[in-house]
């Protein structure tokens, strides 16, 4: 039931070479309308990421430690040797972050945003199993997850959840959705049935917050385990 990398990324994506003039990847930028090209390798393979905090090095080491002609003790410029090193690279291969953070487009989209919340990254670069550029995920790709229509994700959970994966009786389970948040009302034969009704309905796409009002007929909780 998990959304893939696949079923969100961009495909068509705007690539540079490793060496790619500074400007040449300024105007990349520009005409893509994006904030940041994978660099990649004759093979298709992925080098690394450059973006547009990348590019602006350039212009704030200089602002920041050569205004009126002054430059700093060696001491000082050693605390920014990554500022540094950006700030006179004139092409691709001397400005990127590498290596690029990457995943498969068979990852699944909570995956994806795991990812970039541990490396505090915007987007990754989507790689086929032989390390080449597949494509391209964003965090506003993810959020589109939540934009899918109440009425589909109400029939995903009715249908493949409670009919098809659970294998009991969900007759007199209700299920309503409004703007995200499901709501799950009526009556199952047994309490542990009822959970796991509720966590497996979390877990559809497009899924907001579950609302659990179900009642059961048994209460086998505390048969759990013994």
């Amino acid at each position: 039931m998990r959304m893939t990398v696949a079923d969100v990324m961009t495909e068509k994506v705007v690539a540079v070479s490793a060496d790619t003039p500074f400007k040449e990847v300024a105007e990349t930028l520009i005409q893509a309308g994006v904030s940041a090209v994978p660099v990649v390798g004759d093979d298709r393979r992925v080098l690394g990421m450059v973006s547009e905090a990348d590019l602006l090095r350039k212009e704030e080491f200089r602002e920041q430690f050569y205004r009126e002609g002054y430059r700093p003790p060696l001491r000082a410029r050693l605390r920014h040797p990554k500022g540094r090193r950006k700030a006179e690279g004139d092409t691709a291969a001397e400005l990127m972050t590498s290596p690029a953070v990457t995943i498969t487009p068979a990852s699944t989209t909570v995956e994806a945003a795991r990812l970039m919340d541990e490396r505090d990254v915007k987007r990754l670069a989507v790689v086929d199993y032989d390390g080449r550029l597949a494509g391209i995920v964003s965090r506003r790709d993810l959020v589109k997850v939540f934009l899918r229509p109440d009425e589909d994700i109400a029939r995903e959970i009715r249908d493949e959840v409670l009919d098809k994966t659970l294998w009991v009786n969900t007759d007199g389970v209700r299920v309503e959705v409004e703007r995200g948040v499901v709501t799950l009302s009526g009556q199952m034969e047994r309490r542990t049935e009822a959970a796991i009704a509720a966590r497996m309905a979390a877990r559809v796409n497009g899924v907001v917050d579950v609302v659990d009002k179900l009642s059961w007929r048994q209460d086998d909780a505390a048969w759990v385990g013994r």
